[in-house]
């Protein structure tokens, strides 16, 4: 678990857990497109490697902090700042050496998982207990005395964060919202539920009571964990590399810490097993296409496992474990999510106002013929400014009910130009806050402009006809709900380090590159091409 009530945050943690998950409510409803191949990817692995490196720091901690302390200084203090302070050898040899037994053909068990949830919930609940019986209420109502005093006992005063400003939001609306983009990667996921809505029986009922109710089922989990922890420390003394094992030493139960320590590593270690499966699969399948080199697509002949694709995927998560900090991998994890599920959102909002792809051959030719006029009247004549006329009253009263091509472009043009307002909005949102609030004159005006023309873009796509097609669930409250999460999304990406933009660019300079050097022109799917049969690599039997 990243270090959220440690630096920005403090005890409203909670709050921003709690933004987190209503956030992740609206987005899970959204169902429309698939994840883009190449963003699943890049999640899958910043997951792998965090997972890896937070075992070995968990492991590290339980052992004296020996690996910390033997590896610190390794890297030049000259090296980029994103990188982590010492490379992560442990957490190296762990990914390798799952990615050697995926290799041998061992599959994900049943069994295994459900004794790790087990495992993992037995934990939380002595954690969640524990806290409330040793916890302190003081520790929310924190001042620069409590600060000082601390920091005259400590025997070592760095171990210490910053105060901010004390109390139960010590760092004010910047650190809920930066705890909340970190917790956001906590609640990925759920939106798988909206892929069975083919086997319920009432999607339209109980695919947004399942969402609902297990998303609150782990938001009471995560709340009650962060509640423990900032009752159990003040703040300021949490220690990102092992919170929970040295909040137990720090309110006198030292046994305690190692039963903690050791159900975390079980269950990080089943959880890693879990998230570098998957990703074999997805390389392997857009190797098979052309996306990526047709090598990564061989499999073994005896164990039939994608055994290019798994071990590549396990070296580049493994690079990553090594080299970057646990911190940006855990950024990087929710930026990627945050901006897939604006894809999502966004992609949602433009396919309700599609045409029907059944549409007769005389609707599109008679939304052709309303077009004619505009192309053969004579241009001395008063004809262009009426249908120019024309096209703007359709913004606002279109001549059909039903989603025609001019229509679905309207909404395309204004979704494009909703998501830059809104980008633009968060960019001034996130550098000038206060500014904005206080009633700056150029950066109020600017903002208020913003809102209104967001306002004024949203009522023409909402005046347009959407698709009438019967669906098994639909998401709700068009255009607003997904705009707003499209905004949310933007605005709590704002609040990730430069470090993680810089891993976020490099990663997708590379899939770019990939993509429009060598997938573009090799894929099957593109090109139309016959898929050949995907057992048609094999390497010989060894």
């Amino acid at each position: 678990m990243p270090n959220l009530g440690h630096g920005s945050h403090g005890p409203v943690l909670r709050i921003s857990t709690a933004t987190s998950v209503w956030e992740n409510c609206g987005l899970s409803s959204l169902p429309g497109t698939s994840y883009c191949p190449m963003s699943l990817v890049r999640a899958w692995m910043a997951v792998t490697g965090s997972v890896a490196r937070a075992w070995s720091i968990a492991f590290d901690s339980l052992i004296g902090n020996h690996i910390f302390q033997a590896l610190e200084g390794t890297f030049s203090p000259y090296m980029p700042y994103y990188l982590a302070k010492y490379p992560d050898f442990v957490a190296l040899s762990l990914v390798l050496l799952l990615t050697g037994v995926l290799v041998l053909g061992v599959r994900e068990s049943v069994l295994v998982g459900k004794i790790s949830t087990g495992i993992n919930l037995l934990v939380l609940s002595f954690i969640i207990l524990s806290g409330f019986i040793k916890g302190d209420l003081h520790n929310w109502k924190l001042t620069e005395q409590d600060y000082t005093l601390n920091t005259s006992e400590s025997s070592d005063i760095y171990s210490l964060g910053p105060l901010g400003s004390g109390g139960f939001v010590p760092f004010d609306y910047d650190g809920i919202l930066h705890g909340a983009a970190l917790c956001f990667y906590s609640f990925v996921g759920f939106d798988d539920i909206v892929t069975k809505g083919e086997e319920a029986p009432n999607p339209h009922r109980s695919i947004p009571i399942s969402i609902m109710s297990t998303v609150f089922i782990c938001f009471l989990a995560y709340f009650g964990v962060s509640a423990t922890l900032t009752l159990m420390v003040p703040y300021y003394q949490i220690q990102s590399d092992s919170p929970f094992p040295q909040a137990f030493l720090h309110v006198g139960w030292g046994p305690a810490r190692y039963v903690v320590a050791v159900g975390i590593l079980c269950f990080l270690l089943y959880r890693l097993q879990s998230s570098l499966f998957p990703v074999p699969q997805v390389i392997q399948e857009m190797a098979e296409d052309g996306l990526l080199f047709r090598g990564l697509a061989r499999t073994h002949a005896r164990t039939k496992t994608p055994i290019m694709a798994t071990v590549s995927s396990g070296i580049l998560a493994g690079i990553m474990a090594l080299l970057f900090e646990f911190s940006n991998l855990v950024e990087l994890m929710s930026i990627g999510h945050l901006l897939v599920y604006s894809l999502v959102a966004f992609f949602v909002l433009v396919l309700r106002y599609q045409p029907d792809c059944n549409l007769s051959k005389n609707e599109k030719i008679e939304d052709k013929i309303q077009m004619m006029p505009l192309v053969k009247e004579n241009p001395l004549d008063s004809e262009p400014e009426a249908g120019s006329s024309k096209t703007l009253k359709s913004l606002w009263l279109p001549v059909s009910t039903t989603p025609t091509q001019k229509s679905a472009q309207i909404v395309y043009g204004c979704a494009f130009l909703l998501v830059l307002l809104l980008t633009i909005l968060s960019l001034i949102l996130d550098q000038w806050p206060s500014q904005v609030f206080s009633g700056d004159p150029v950066l109020t005006t600017v903002a208020v402009l913003l809102l209104l023309l967001t306002t004024g873009i949203t009522v023409i796509i909402w005046r347009q006809p959407q698709d009438p097609s019967p669906l098994q669930f639909k998401v709700p409250a068009l255009p607003v709900l997904p705009l707003v999460s499209i905004f949310v999304n933007v605005y709590l990406m704002m609040q990730m380090t430069s470090g993680t933009w810089a891993l976020f660019g490099i990663w997708n300079a590379i899939g770019f590159l990939i993509y429009f050097g060598y997938g573009i022109r090799h894929s099957l799917a593109g090109n139309n091409h016959q898929q050949p049969p995907a057992t048609s690599l094999h390497l010989p039997d060894s």
